[in-house]
């Protein structure tokens, strides 16, 4: 499937998908980095230190470059899901509801969906039908 052409529109959703996720995690870092109040207070609701804002930005920053720049795609998905995974966990060791972990879920398989689109080689290992 590596060597088929992608059709343009799949590519366009692909790219889009890739940038419209690229933006919502710089957001996100750029909160943590400025050390909003609000990011301040979500991090220490969940029981992290306060002092722990500025590198868990730091941290998301690095994660979403790396899946911005094209040569670096795979491994920022890879920080980036650990990054949601790590929310998961979060939500669960305070016995939150379950649908407060959706959303990271939801994002952490669009991050994979945004690649999967234009990726003959994820496309080999996750096929739609066989």
């Amino acid at each position: 499937m590596e060597n088929q052409p992608i059709a343009k529109g799949r590519l366009y959703t692909s790219y889009g998908l890739q940038g419209l996720l690229t933006v919502m995690f710089l957001m996100g870092a750029a909160n943590n980095l400025l050390q909003t109040e609000t990011a301040v207070k979500g991090a220490t609701d969940f029981g992290y230190p306060a002092e722990s804002v500025l590198f868990l930005g730091i941290i998301l920053l690095i994660s979403t470059i790396l899946y911005a720049y094209p040569k670096t795609t795979i491994l920022g998905a890879i920080l980036l899901t650990a990054w949601l995974g790590g929310a998961v966990a979060t939500h669960i060791i305070h016995k939150d509801a379950v649908s407060m972990s959706l959303p990271a879920v939801f994002f952490g398989v669009l991050v994979w969906v945004s690649i999967w689109l234009r990726d003959g080689q994820l496309q080999g290992l996750f096929p739609l039908k066989n």
